[in-house]
């Protein structure tokens, strides 16, 4: 079974990370994907993702769009084989070992919030 965008947002508002995983080829995406990118297979499956994982790169917006409050961290955080970009908070680095912390909801969007573990 694939994961749609709603089952993804509802997983994340309690707490949960989902991904998904194509069984053809072990390829594991942090957000829904209908194909896979790697092989092409349209058999991909909702997987559960960790929780805690390694910081892969950041940045820290200082010039942020209307609604936001700069300055502040974003990131894509490593969890086993797929990857999830999110704020993060705490000054984390590259390498970093972070959680997930919760969830920011805006303009009717959420995102993933890390924080250092």
């Amino acid at each position: 079974m694939s994961l749609s965008h709603a089952e993804w947002v509802d997983a994340l508002r309690d707490g949960d990370l989902l991904g998904v995983r194509c069984p053809d080829c072990g390829t594991v995406y942090g957000t829904p994907f209908a194909v896979c990118n790697e092989c092409g297979s349209r058999d991909v499956e909702m997987t559960e993702l960790p929780t805690a994982g390694e910081v892969y790169t950041e940045t820290t917006v200082e010039v942020s769009p209307v609604g936001f409050d700069a300055p502040y961290q974003v990131g894509i955080v490593q969890l086993d084989g797929a990857r999830v970009t999110g704020r993060l908070t705490g000054e984390v680095g590259i390498g970093d070992r972070v959680v997930l912390d919760g969830v920011l909801e805006a303009n009717d969007e959420v995102a993933p919030v890390f924080t250092a573990e």
